[in-house]
């Protein structure tokens, strides 16, 4: 296995960055997700979650930062600097994947949603 602080981020890695960003998103959120979220709300809502500036990181964990500016989400196995890095998710990545990750319907959207 490749050294954790050389090792590029896989995608179950990038979702559970995004996922550990947005901890609270769907305990605070829940009845929203649920019945559904225009963009705009869901950008809203997650501006409120991600907050100003945060950020996670520990022993055999990938270091994460975050900021509602944005709707940034920095995640790295090396630490994250958030000012010179790139961030995995940014505005629109960060809805397109809120949506996929918490099932969230669009009701602005007028395609049927299939089952």
């Amino acid at each position: 296995m490749a050294d954790p602080i050389t090792r590029p981020l896989s995608e179950a890695d990038k979702e559970m960055i995004f996922r550990k960003a947005t901890t609270s998103f769907p305990l605070k959120f829940k009845e929203e997700i649920e019945n559904g979220m225009s963009d705009s709300g869901l950008e809203t809502a997650l501006k409120s979650v991600l907050g100003i500036f945060g950020g996670s990181g520990g022993p055999d964990q990938p270091s994460i930062a975050f900021s509602g500016t944005g709707l940034r989400i920095w995640g790295s196995w090396k630490t994250v600097n958030s000012v010179r890095d790139k961030p995995l998710f940014a505005g629109k990545q960060t809805v397109a994947m809120a949506r996929q990750i918490y099932a969230i319907a669009d009701p602005d959207d007028a395609q049927l949603r299939l089952l």
